[in-house]
């Protein structure tokens, strides 16, 4: 075996959501995630598009971040439309992340690979973040709020025609206990032929 599959498996079976709720304080190194980005990048594409892009909020950037999503909430959200426990998410989550990262799609200029197979590749990136952060005992949390798909997200993350904006990606450190977790086994999902 060229690599140990065992450490591999606990990995990918490790792999958790972690809500920036639970973070601890602890700052994340610059380097870790550059470790993490790398190893994004390396996921499968069609037609070696490489479509992901990525925007890291860190530090004070991060109350940007924060001011714009409560923002952008508060005037879609008006009246009976107006959920406040959204509205605080929206508001604290990158507050209470050493990092976020906004994770965006810039689609085949030459139009040969269809967007859906882009998309499906960020996708894959996104996957590769998460198992790089487990690995590191990081938490993590691929958010994707109706605000994400917006002409006004675009716009503040200064995208061009035909990029979009596929989520946020929440980090830090876990204040919790890691979770636990559970999947049907395969005999429930699979038709052998």
């Amino acid at each position: 075996m060229k690599y140990n599959l065992s450490e591999i498996t606990e990995v990918i079976k490790n792999r958790r959501t972690i809500y920036p709720e639970q973070y601890t304080e602890r700052k994340i190194h610059k380097e870790i995630v550059e470790d993490v980005l790398n190893n994004a990048i390396w996921a499968p594409t069609h037609g070696k598009t490489q479509p992901w892009r990525f925007q890291v909020f860190m530090n004070e950037s991060r109350n940007e971040l924060s001011s714009f999503l409560s923002g952008l909430y508060s005037k879609q959200y008006q009246g009976e439309a107006f959920n406040k426990v959204k509205f605080n998410k929206l508001k604290n989550r990158p507050l209470e992340s050493p990092v976020v990262i906004a994770v965006t799609m810039t689609p085949d200029v030459n139009k040969k690979i269809s967007e859906i197979e882009e998309v499906e590749a960020v996708a894959c990136a996104i996957q590769n973040m998460y198992l790089t952060c487990t690995a590191y005992g990081i938490g993590g949390f691929w958010s994707t709020p109706k605000l994400m798909y917006t002409q006004e997200m675009n716009s503040f993350l200064e995208l061009k025609e035909g990029e979009k904006c596929l989520g946020l990606f929440y980090m830090g450190y876990p204040a919790i206990d890691w979770p636990k977790g559970q999947r049907k086994p395969i005999e429930y999902v699979t038709k052998w032929k």
